[in-house]
């Protein structure tokens, strides 16, 4: 079973990019933002930056069982976890990371559609401008690709890559 890992800073297109693979691909997602929810995984909330606080090790542990479980009970060809921490996952559970990437002022217009604060803004498009999620994705030494964002996605000439 293929497991496609879609990382990218907060606002540069994961989720988007993960509901239009799963319909071309056929691929269920495991959507992190809930799996932590519920399965509790939070440690604590930073009041000032309003984001939920994740030990990355639990998290790693409790995304593999499920990833084993939706293999066993339902034998996918392929899942799709659509988070900014799934290139933590260990390189040997992952077939392909994503990186989604896109212009900062597109970022900029989206994280304040969010309503972020100033400081999530700033901290996620620094995030963006030194290519954070990508570089600690090939420090893992994720067979990665990067997909940009900012425009219309081309979702034929991404599945090719993905093929």
């Amino acid at each position: 079973m293929k497991v496609i890992a879609i990382s990218g800073t907060p606002g540069t297109g994961k989720t988007t990019l993960a509901k239009k693979l799963s319909k071309k691909l056929s691929y269920p997602i495991l959507d992190v933002k809930k799996f932590i929810k519920s399965k509790k995984l939070s440690e604590s909330y930073d009041k000032k930056r309003k984001t939920n606080i994740i030990d990355t090790s639990k998290l790693n542990k409790e995304l593999i069982k499920e990833i084993n479980k939706v293999k066993k009970e339902h034998n996918p060809k392929g899942i799709i976890i659509d988070s900014h921490l799934s290139h933590y996952l260990p390189k040997k559970q992952v077939t392909l990371c994503i990186i989604t990437k896109c212009n900062l002022k597109t970022l900029n217009t989206r994280l304040k559609k969010r309503r972020y604060s100033k400081l999530k803004i700033r901290e996620n498009l620094d995030a963006e401008i030194f290519d954070t999620c990508h570089i600690e994705a090939k420090e893992k030494q994720h067979n990665t690709i990067v997909i940009t964002t900012t425009n219309a996605l081309n979702m034929n000439n991404i599945s090719k890559k993905i093929k």
